[in-house]
């Protein structure tokens, strides 16, 4: 695994508490992928709420994300939530989120958001204010790099539902989640284990979007694409053992 580095020694973090809900699990009692990526978002949306750098004047949308399963949240019933921004870049910033359960589960996420201007264009940042300290002089890219799967892999359609769809308009980042969570469960691989999980987001999904799932297994876990039209929107990485690649 690589290193992720703890919460910085100064500059501002963000903390919050969270029940685990019956919704937010499995049927083994593990805290889902989809789950996690919920609790970035409303963990993220709080913090920028609170220091008025959230929407109308901010829009920020995921471009890439890795999520960290460390010891799976298991019975753990509350759990804290820590999240700081952790570099930047032109039009871009990393947030890290920290979940820490009760009984020792902990889960650690890494990301990096495309900031929009009230427009929905990517738009420059000058300064970052509150949020610079914290990410001490680290640079974040927008590069994506994950592969795509083999060209002869599984194809699966995956309909897209109203209900998939958030105030934006597109397909919410928690449902691709969900589709990584359909891949876990169809390869029988042992959830309650430590597994990394990445996604890199090109291009948004939409209502009427007739998606295809393109998955590929080797001997280190799958590959997931989002395709339309012969088209990749999203691209996941499975690792099942934790670190990989």
């Amino acid at each position: 695994m690589d290193a992720l580095l703890p919460p910085p020694p100064t500059g501002r973090v963000f903390r919050s508490g969270r029940r685990v809900r019956l919704a937010d699990r499995d049927s083994d009692g593990r805290l889902r992928l989809d789950a996690v990526m919920r609790f970035l978002q409303d963990a993220a949306t709080d913090d920028v709420d609170e220091t008025g750098w959230g929407a109308p004047r901010h829009l920020w949308v995921v471009r890439h994300a890795r999520i960290d399963v460390v010891e799976p949240v298991l019975e753990d019933g509350d759990v804290e939530l820590l999240t700081w921004c952790n570099g930047t870049g032109a039009v871009a910033a990393g947030r890290r989120l920290s979940i820490a359960g009760e009984l020792g589960g902990r889960v650690e996420v890494d990301s990096v958001w495309i900031h929009l201007g009230p427009d929905a264009r990517p738009a420059r940042i000058e300064g970052f204010g509150v949020y610079s300290e914290s990410a001490e002089g680290r640079v974040v890219t927008t590069r994506l790099d994950l592969p795509l799967p083999a060209l002869d892999a599984a194809r699966a359609s995956w309909p897209i539902r109203v209900a998939d769809l958030d105030l934006m308009g597109h397909v919410n980042n928690a449902v691709y989640w969900a589709a990584v969570e359909q891949c876990l469960a169809d390869s029988g691989v042992d959830t309650r284990r430590p597994v990394r999980a990445r996604i890199d987001h090109r291009h948004p999904l939409d209502l009427g979007d007739a998606v295809d799932l393109v998955t590929s297994w080797d001997t280190g876990g799958a590959s997931v694409a989002f395709a339309v039209d012969g088209v990749t929107r999203a691209v996941a990485r499975i690792d099942t053992v934790l670190g990989t690649a």
